[in-house]
């Protein structure tokens, strides 16, 4: 499972939760944002698994993937996820995917509708230009836990409360050799200057599987304006107070959305 070498993966890194209770075979696949890994939907996971199994997958350049043979954009980590979901023989998934990881669902699940039985949208990449590329590429070269805690700040809402733990956790990790050049190159790819490049939304809209897309008002990464006007056949749920990282700020409701996507209540 971790060995990355050009010849040998199989399939990128990953954490998995079974079920622990009635669950239709379709796993819900989740994708984290940018400079994150597989760990920060720990709460995800464990609210998940009364109803569905869940797979956390590390997107190259990222956790035990930062040696993935490739790295780059959305488009390159699309191609490692559904290779990924080859290998493990899964043929439906309801996929999950946040920031960064949002646009890498969006884009799988247009270039492989038949494989999505539903997607949700966590403050996704891709769905506007408009982008905070001075927090992303100061959060990308960081390295010590002060200067850390005061971006990760950036992440979250105002009112939150950072745990201590997330800032160190993430100095560490961006200690090892070549995390920080990594995500400073990943950073240079889906940041165009200064935007991100978008996604086709009325393509996305057009799909068959129901989307949900989830965002906070006090979003400083991405603003919640991209949220709206979506094609009405994109379900908006827009939380107050809430930053970023929904996932972590509000994560029953999340879980709630995710399930009720799934067709699971």
């Amino acid at each position: 499972m971790t060995d990355l070498s050009p010849n040998a993966p199989k399939h990128l890194p990953f954490r998995q939760q079974d079920s622990d209770g009635p669950d239709d075979g379709a796993p819900v696949i989740l994708l984290h944002g940018f400079g994150g890994d597989r760990k920060t939907w720990m709460n995800i996971q464990t609210g998940l698994a009364p109803h569905r199994s869940s797979i956390a997958f590390d997107l190259p350049g990222h956790g035990e993937a930062l040696d993935w043979p490739r790295i780059g954009n959305a488009g390159i980590a699309a191609k490692a996820v559904t290779q990924s979901l080859e290998a493990l023989e899964l043929t439906r998934v309801h996929l999950v995917g946040h920031s960064m990881g949002g646009a890498v669902a969006a884009l799988i699940a247009l270039r492989n509708p038949e494989l999505i039985a539903s997607l949700t949208l966590l403050a996704p990449g891709g769905f506007g230009p408009e982008i905070n590329h001075r927090l992303l590429r100061r959060y990308a070269a960081a390295t010590d836990t002060e200067t850390m805690e005061i971006l990760l700040e950036q992440f979250f809402g105002w009112e939150f409360k950072l745990p201590k733990f997330l800032a160190v956790t993430a100095a560490e990790s961006r200690a090892r050799p070549g995390a920080a050049a990594t995500l400073q190159a990943i950073a240079d790819e889906i940041i165009d200057g200064s935007v991100q490049k978008t996604l086709p939304r009325n393509e996305l809209a057009a799909l068959t599987m129901p989307i949900k897309v989830v965002w906070g008002t006090q979003d400083r990464v991405l603003p919640t304006r991209q949220a709206h006007k979506l094609p009405g056949t994109v379900a908006t749920h827009i939380f107050e107070r809430v930053g970023h990282m929904v996932h972590l700020e509000i994560p029953k409701e999340t879980t709630r959305l995710i399930l009720q996507n799934a067709g699971t209540s």
